[in-house]
């Protein structure tokens, strides 16, 4: 008879085998699908710079290349115009203030104030001549008055002889008329000569007064040109360095024209170009440092130049406290310029990746070192050493830091 046969139960082997199968086919499935569209590159990596990710202390400063400055430059400007005659001091020299240091000619100032001179001496004269006219207008008019008085004293007397023989009948009307005409006559010419003779006066003395005005000028003309003469020497405003000197003998120089400079060398300044991007977070103030022979010297901005000039602007910075030994103009100083306090960030070290993606992403290791993906990443601050990473990676983490020319618009590295 027949023997019934159940059927076993659980997991039989084909079962495992074909769960296996289809778990590795999901997985393959995934891969396929996780790679599609991502582009890999294969890359050496003893040829590439690895980073690591950290958080500390940023410090928020850049570094600056500045150059020795005299603390002040005074420019020499050719107050006259003339021709070189002497030249009594040569460049780098130290000068004090009115040494000369060129002598000038200039033939037509000479003849300028030979031209005033005489000017003046004519009028001189003039005023003189004046005068005497005057005192002798004075004399001839103090003349006719005494005369007028005189010839009134007789007309009156006169008058007042014939008035009483008139009135005594003994003298004719005619003749007492004409007395008192005549007394009359004598009183107003008087008057007549005395308002004459304050008219002259007044005249006199205006045109003596605008004598004297026109000579004073005159004189403060004359004394203008002689200062003129006296800018044929061309002399140093202050103490300090005669850094250049322009000049030569024979050669011609016109007035206002630049001929050298003096270096004011009671202290120095550093001058320095920065690039534009910090032109909004430098201010006067800020403070910088330099190390020079295993010391620190501090220096502080004294002025920002609001110009901006191939995308680079100026400051100028000045000693705070002691100065280098031995500093000389034209040195160049490398100084740590201090923009803000420092504080926690998470940090990048600089590499040659910033040139490719502006600090807008990076390739970032995966845990097994074997490949990098990219990652869009946002920096803020930056230092010579550091980027402050605000978003986009963490502390611990492995970033490619050198360039990436090579790498094409690739998404994953993968390293051999």
């Amino acid at each position: 008879m027949d023997i019934k046969i159940e059927k076993k139960k659980g997991l039989q082997r084909k079962h495992i085998l074909w769960i296996a199968g289809g778990l590795l086919f999901i997985f393959l499935l995934v891969k396929i699908i996780a790679g599609a569209g991502t582009k890999t590159l294969k890359v050496d990596r003893d040829k590439i710079t690895i980073s690591n990710v950290t958080r500390g202390q940023f410090n928020d400063y850049i570094r600056v290349s500045g150059q020795v400055e005299p603390i002040a430059t005074i420019y020499l400007d050719a107050e006259e115009g003339g021709r070189v005659k002497e030249r009594l001091i040569e460049e780098g020299a130290t000068v004090k203030a009115g040494d000369i240091i060129l002598r000038l000619e200039n033939r037509t100032l000479y003849q300028e104030i030979m031209s005033s001179e005489s000017n003046l001496a004519q009028k001189e004269n003039m005023l003189r001549q004046t005068r005497i006219n005057f005192e002798n207008q004075m004399i001839e008019t103090r003349r006719r008055l005494l005369a007028s008085t005189f010839d009134i004293q007789k007309k009156k007397r006169n008058f007042n002889q014939q008035q009483a023989l008139y009135e005594d009948k003994l003298i004719p009307a005619e003749t007492y008329i004409t007395a008192k005409e005549d007394y009359e006559h004598a009183i107003q010419e008087q008057e007549i000569n005395r308002l004459k003779a304050q008219n002259d006066s007044m005249i006199m003395v205006s045109e003596m007064t605008q004598l004297t005005t026109d000579l004073a000028k005159m004189r403060q003309t004359l004394q203008l040109v002689y200062e003129r003469l006296n800018n044929l020497n061309v002399k140093a405003p202050v103490d300090g360095q005669l850094g250049m000197l322009d000049a030569e003998i024979g050669q011609s120089i016109g007035q206002g024209t630049r001929i050298g400079q003096i270096n004011v060398l009671t202290n120095f300044k550093v001058q320095a170009m920065i690039d534009e991007h910090y032109i909004d977070r430098v201010r006067h103030g800020l403070s910088g440092t330099l190390e020079r022979q295993d010391k620190s010297y501090n220096l502080n901005i004294r002025k920002v130049y609001p110009e901006v000039r191939q995308g680079q602007f100026r400051i100028d910075m000045v000693f705070e406290g002691d100065k280098p030994d031995n500093i000389r103009t034209g040195q160049t100083y490398y100084i740590n310029l201090e923009l803000g306090q420092p504080q926690e960030a998470v940090m990048l070290p600089r590499g040659g990746f910033f040139q490719s993606t502006g600090g807008q992403w990076v390739y970032v290791l995966d845990k097994s070192g074997e490949f990098a993906t990219r990652r869009s990443i946002r920096i803020g601050k930056q230092n010579p050493q550091f980027y402050e990473v605000i978003e986009g990676l963490n502390p611990g983490e492995q970033v490619i830091t050198s360039g990436y020319e090579n790498f094409g618009d690739n998404d994953r590295l993968v390293f051999n």
